[in-house]
């Protein structure tokens, strides 16, 4: 997924126009998105969409976090209704996502699914005490389907007045969390999902975080608004110079089999450059 789109629960006339956005997934909202007088309405609201209309794409929803009643009533009200998948928020440590795990083969079982078919991503440093407890999030549940992290919770939690420079990049702490997300991620073998980005007027700086977020190792990045899902794409899509290389690379290995290393336009690459290429070629087989 280069793109995960949020909507709010209680906003069902946004549903449709999300599914067709071209957006890779459309996630639900309700959790922030949602005031806790309409929370129940959208509950509903989203069961009902999720009953009746054609998926175009997969479908999420994100509940309340574990520490709130809401999180369960919010299970409770959309599991029949199958959802693609559950977005987790303000996962305090490894332990929330396993108690979600745990809830939703429970709920699997009473509605005749197949355990794990439901996907779990959780976003893992949204409170300073999730990110003190990162690598107790690199030992996951099989149905996690990636990591993802959120800035503006840990600044209101930090009691940081902003979480980016003037210029538009991250403070040190913020830095610090979505490299701690990555990490997290790569030692779970899973994949890292960038954070939203609050600007949808400027298209050109939306893409050019996004590539800057590829570059550093995320797969794709979560949208606040239609009209960041076309630059993500491109953003997540290799150039044609990368794939040119990474076929290449791909070609050299290939001309030696079982070779550790080989000499390459030049210079020398080993295996962590074959795995770099294949990534490369698989990012543009999907796009």
């Amino acid at each position: 997924m280069r793109s995960m789109l949020f909507v709010p629960g209680d906003r069902p006339e946004r549903f449709a126009k999300a599914s067709a956005s071209g957006a890779d997934a459309v996630i639900l909202d309700l959790e922030d998105a949602v005031t806790p007088e309409h929370r129940r309405g959208a509950r509903v609201e989203v069961a009902r969409w999720l009953e009746t209309a054609e998926r175009g794409v997969p479908v999420w929803v994100r509940i309340n976090p574990v520490a709130t009643d809401d999180a369960l009533d919010d299970l409770a009200a959309v599991i029949d209704a199958r959802p693609d998948g559950i977005v987790l928020p303000k996962a305090r440590d490894g332990a929330d996502v396993h108690r979600v795990d745990h809830w939703l083969e429970s709920l699997e079982a009473r509605c005749g699914y197949a355990r794990g078919s439901i996907g779990l991503l959780p976003l893992i440093t949204e409170s300073a005490g999730a990110l003190l407890n990162a690598a107790s999030f690199t030992a996951l549940p099989d149905r996690v389907v990636g990591l993802t992290w959120g800035a503006e919770d840990l600044a209101a939690d930090v009691g940081a007045s902003a979480n980016k420079t003037s210029d538009g990049e991250y403070e040190f702490t913020f830095a610090m969390a979505r490299s701690f997300c990555l990490l997290a991620a790569a030692a779970a073998g899973v994949p890292a999902f960038d954070t939203i980005d609050t600007e949808f007027r400027d298209v050109a700086a939306v893409e050019r975080r996004a590539r800057a977020s590829r570059r550093q190792g995320f797969v794709g990045k979560l949208a606040i608004h239609p009209a960041q899902v076309a630059p993500i794409h491109a953003a997540f899509q290799p150039t044609v110079e990368e794939i040119a290389w990474a076929e290449r690379v791909v070609a050299a290995f290939g001309a030696s089999p079982g070779a550790g290393a080989i000499a390459f336009e030049g210079g020398m690459l080993d295996r962590p450059h074959l795995r770099q290429a294949e990534r490369i070629l698989a990012a543009a087989a999907h796009g």
